[in-house]
């Protein structure tokens, strides 16, 4: 029997209840999210097909004028700046999503339901870690047939995937933010690459700190991009020249996480607020 609708204001019984009944409400969401990658293929074919055309750009067309201080494969240098890229730019999936599931009226209708607020953005976002799971797999094989290598242990390099997921998740919080502040999915796409592209190319991501302008390169060493990168390297023992000795160069790995969990605890609480107050 289908169940009717219930109004935002109606308090309704909800067996379970507490943290179990929670959990149980971000599964339903996180699988409602999956099940469009194989009702929406292109829209995963796309990502991958980017993603791929960066690295045989860079490594094709750039790669032979760019030298890694120190010496060193540029292909090495390179994929794990495509990896935190990739992720990066994965936030614009996010946006557009919720952009488009609020204006749809799909988010007022989940609010009219009974169950955790919560569990509408959280869904989504363990569903983009999923989803960004599977494209960074096809990343990592194109790296390795244009020549990429991972040079350390099994733990470094697992541990080097686990902090590409949690930025992932980091970002996608990022992503459900702007989704649910912009009026359509078309500004959500402009203003999510406005907000990310100087992020991402102002960063060790393609080329070397050292040789970007001086008064940009504080920016770019501290850039969590530019972190994040320099943590992934170092875990998959690609070569890493790093600018200085500042606590980017030294710390990559510890600053990593603490820029992961500060965009969490910025963005996780402004994503809830404003779900809160949509249409208030």
């Amino acid at each position: 029997m289908s169940q009717l609708p219930i109004s935002p204001g109606a308090k309704a019984a909800r067996p379970g209840g507490g943290l179990a009944q929670s959990l149980a409400d971000v599964s339903i969401i996180t699988w409602r999210n999956l099940k469009r990658i194989p009702r929406i293929p292109e829209l995963a074919i796309f990502a991958v097909l980017q993603s791929i055309m960066f690295v045989l750009l860079f490594v094709y067309v750039f790669g032979g004028a760019i030298a890694v201080p120190g010496g060193g494969s540029y292909v090495d240098y390179l994929m794990p700046g495509i990896f935190v890229q990739t992720l990066t730019f994965a936030a614009a999936t996010t946006a557009i999503g919720m952009a488009d599931d609020s204006h749809k009226g799909i988010i007022d209708r989940f609010r009219s339901l009974p169950m955790a607020r919560s569990a509408v953005l959280s869904g989504r976002s363990v569903a983009d870690v999923v989803y960004n799971a599977l494209i960074l797999v096809v990343l990592m094989i194109t790296g390795l047939v244009v020549g990429w290598r991972i040079d350390s242990s099994l733990p470094e390099s697992l541990a080097g995937i686990a902090l590409l997921l949690g930025f992932a998740f980091a970002m996608s919080w990022l992503g459900i933010v702007l989704g649910l502040s912009v009026p359509s999915v078309e500004v959500a796409q402009q203003a999510v690459f406005i907000v990310l592209f100087p992020l991402t190319f102002v960063s060790s991501a393609f080329v070397p700190v050292a040789t970007l302008p001086s008064w940009l390169q504080p920016f770019a060493e501290w850039n969590p991009i530019t972190v994040i990168t320099y943590a992934t390297r170092d875990l998959f023992g690609n070569p890493n020249p790093t600018l200085g000795g500042g606590l980017p160069a030294e710390y990559p790995i510890p600053l990593s996480i603490a820029w992961i969990v500060a965009i969490v605890l910025v963005f996780a609480p402004l994503a809830v607020r404003r779900y809160s107050r949509l249409d208030r």
